[in-house]
């Protein structure tokens, strides 16, 4: 079986990369980059250039390929071509997987995409879950909570340098997980064809505050951390403001954000 991983290059992606391989997959990855993505190369990986900026480089890219695992996002300071990817690119991705028999499309959502409309990207990405739905194409949805390897940069290393940490005041737990575990989980699907046209919830089995991470990283670096909170009303209501205003939307885009503290994202509540 041969994989088309988009989003190789990411904290994610190169997860699933890595687990596609040691399973003996053969992976190419789409990137928009050949150099910055050199080290999948060196890994083992065939490398082929594509863009979801630029749907017609995508079919190329599908030529002998059985499944596609789609682990790309924009980043927040990428806002600027988040319809252009993240909806249109991804939209043009299932059409052309329809048209190339792909046998099955693994899509990497986000948790609780119904409560977060309000925030473009999260709105983009329960549209494309429907659309999803709707091809004639296998699929299956994981639904994540957070990345524990997003952690380092957000709190462990500001910690570190003494660098100011930011938090509201909203008590919401995340369950994170390991991007590790979810390349597992990915690669794992394509041997169980009950997964086939599922959606599944992912995420770590405890429930972290923000407070909780900053005591743990606290505690192995031997020093206290420098922390600032700022109300959510006050995030919520400049983003409100921004928005009225062209040269803010972008700005506004970004604040938006912060409705993810508003829902909370706790496994360990499951049954």
């Amino acid at each position: 079986m041969s994989l088309l991983i988009v989003g190789g290059t990411g904290t994610l992606g190169r997860q699933i990369v890595l687990q596609a391989l040691t399973k003996g997959y053969k992976v190419r990855c789409l990137v928009r980059n050949l150099r910055k993505a050199n080290f999948l190369k060196e890994w083992g990986v065939e490398l082929v250039y594509g863009d979801l900026n630029l749907p017609e480089t995508i079919p190329p890219c599908l030529y002998g390929i059985t499944a596609i695992i789609d682990a790309s996002a924009s980043r927040p300071n990428e806002l600027g071509a988040l319809k252009k990817v993240d909806w249109e690119g991804k939209l043009a991705l299932i059409q052309a997987a329809e048209i190339a028999k792909i046998e099955q499309f693994i899509f990497c959502s986000t948790l609780n995409v119904e409560y977060l409309s309000d925030i473009p990207l999260m709105k983009m990405k329960q549209g494309i879950e429907i659309n999803l739905k709707k091809s004639k194409v296998n699929y299956t949805i994981f639904r994540l909570s957070g990345f524990y390897q997003g952690l380092i940069e957000q709190y462990a290393i500001p910690v570190l340098e003494d660098l100011p940490i930011w938090i509201t005041n909203e008590n919401v737990r995340v369950s994170y997980i390991d991007t590790q575990d979810i390349a597992k989980f990915c690669i794992r699907t394509l041997q169980l064809p009950k997964t086939k046209n599922k959606t599944f919830f992912l995420g770590g089995p405890k429930g972290w505050l923000s407070s909780d991470i900053i005591n743990l990283c606290e505690q192995l670096a031997g020093q206290s951390a420098q922390v600032k909170k700022i109300p959510i009303a006050v995030l919520k209501l400049s983003a409100r403001f921004l928005s009225y205003f062209d040269w803010g939307q972008n700005i506004s885009d970004r604040l938006s954000f912060v409705e993810i503290l508003s829902v909370e994202n706790n496994f360990s509540k499951s049954t």
